[in-house]
This record gives C-alpha cells, sequence and structure tokens, in this order.
C-alpha cells in the first residue's frame, strides 16, 4: 500500500473539514441533491466520452494508486546481471532452467525469445511492443481518472447554476435568498473538492507508477538483448546502471566498495 497516497488523502479531508467546523456546521455543507448532480454527471459525462469497458475498470484503476508493487531497479539490475553471468558460463541455453526463479514475466519472455534463437532484432521489436501497449493502457487508465476531474467542477458549476435559477425563479421572500444561494454554491464546492482531493492528484500518482513500470521494462529490454548479444556480466551492469540516478548509482557503488571490504576482512 503506498501510504503517501493514504496520507495525502487524509490530510486533503482533515484540511477541508476542519476549514468546515471553522467556518460554521457540517450540516450547512450537506445537501444530497448537490451531491448528486456532481457524481451522477460526472459519471453519465465519463460514459459519453468512453467506452463502457474503460469506465467499468475506473474502480480497479483507482486502486492501483493505492497498492503497487515498489520497484526496485537495482536489485532488477542485479538479476539481469546475474543470468547474464549463468549465460556467459554455462551458455545462453541454460537460462531455460531459470525461468521460473525470474521475477518478472516480462524477462522470461525475452529469455525465452533469445534462448530460441529469435532474431535480436526482432526481440527488441516485440518488447517493444509489449511496453508500448502497456503504457497506452496507462495512458487510458489515467484519462479517465483526468477526465472525473474536469467533469466534477463542471458539473458543479451546472449545478450551481440550477440552483441560482430556481431562486431567482421564486423571489417572493427575500429572507430565503441568501440560503437559496448557499445551497446553489455547495455543488461547486463539492465538484472542486472531488477534482482536486481525489481524482487528478491520482491521475498523477498513476503518471508516476507509468513512468516507473516503463523505466523497469526498458531495463529489462536492455538487459535481455545483452545478454543475447553475449555481453560482459560487467558490460551488462554498465550499461544497465545508466538508468540509474546518479546519485542511486554513487549509493550502489558505496555499498558495493563496503562488502567488498568486508569480504577481504
Amino acid at each position: 500500500m503506498d501510504i503517501a497516497t493514504i496520507i495525502g488523502l487524509i490530510l486533503g479531508a482533515l484540511v477541508v473539514v476542519g476549514s468546515i467546523l471553522l467556518g460554521g456546521t457540517v450540516g450547512m455543507f450537506v445537501n444530497v441533491p448537490s451531491i448528486i448532480v456532481v457524481i451522477i454527471g460526472s459519471f453519465a459525462a465519463l460514459m459519453i466520452a468512453f467506452p463502457l469497458s474503460s469506465v467499468l475498470k475506473l474502480p480497479g484503476v483507482m486502486k492501483n494508486a493505492f497498492f503497487a508493487k515498489p520497484l526496485d531497479l537495482m536489485a532488477l539490475i542485479e538479476e539481469l546481471v546475474r543470468y547474464a553471468e549463468i549465460a556467459r558460463r554455462d551458455g545462453i541455453l541454460s537460462l531455460e532452467n531459470h525461468t521460473e526463479d525470474m521475477s518478472d514475466e516480462f524477462i522470461v519472455q525475452g529469455v525465452r525469445m533469445a534462448v530460441d534463437g529469435t532474431d535480436p532484432e526482432l526481440i527488441e521489436q516485440i518488447m517493444d511492443i509489449d511496453l508500448d501497449n502497456l503504457l497506452e493502457r496507462h495512458k487510458t487508465g489515467k484519462a479517465t481518472l483526468d477526465a472525473m476531474g474536469r467533469y466534477a467542477p463542471a458539473f458543479g458549476m451546472i449545478g450551481t447554476l440550477i440552483g441560482l435559477v430556481a431562486m431567482l425563479g421564486n423571489m417572493e421572500d427575500p429572507s430565503g435568498i441568501g440560503a437559496g444561494m448557499a445551497v446553489a454554491l455547495l455543488t461547486t464546492l463539492y465538484g472542486a473538492i472531488m477534482a482536486n482531493v481525489v481524482f487528478l492528484p491520482l491521475a498523477d500518482k498513476l503518471a508516476l507508477r507509468s513512468n516507473e513500470e516503463a523505466l523497469a521494462k526498458t531495463i529489462i529490454i536492455k538487459g535481455v538483448m545483452s545478454i543475447q548479444a553475449g555481453d560482459n556480466p560487467r558490460v551488462v551492469e554498465s550499461k544497465l546502471k545508466t538508468f540509474l540516478p546518479a546519485a542511486r548509482r554513487r549509493a550502489a557503488a558505496a555499498e558495493e566498495g563496503a562488502a567488498e571490504l568486508k569480504q577481504a576482512a
């Protein structure tokens, strides 16, 4: 579970609720028709803009922002270097016996094509296509959340305009104008909260997850291609570490140095 996402949502909710309590009572900010306009209206617009299959996947897309397997790129690189050592020592065909130990199905796919003697250009092309398709699926999921982030404030404004029209159409009791205006503005408030506390931040988190996964898949592609080419394991390691941030590379080098000193002692 992503603790940062949970903490962010809790803090956002606390800010909103705290502001409400400081400025009045909770009951003043609850209006069921306004909530219905914003939520149902936003989903109606989403169904117009996207196919039903994408809309039905929205709960799962949102769940991915909360639950995601942490990606340890250094561990991934070490795994690929280990397979490069095996291929260098025992031949690339020996990797067929290690597919069950591989941490990612993407590695298995690439290694099996390499073991089968598939043309290197074709291996890279197939894996690149798989990566592109993955990113396209991620793009669609993020787009649904971005759309909800746009539609919620829009329907909030629609609800406000409906409330204003209803209020202005019934001006016999001037004392009710203030209360009617407050109710009308609630839909705009609901739309803004849904967009800026929930949908848009989750969309940004999914974009971050997608970029991280794309980097991991790119490392796998380059690693498999180096293994297939028979590169020295040290060369494979050097190639793949170029994908890491400079600070992470320095930390990895320091860890390796400490490990070597420990072994020497």
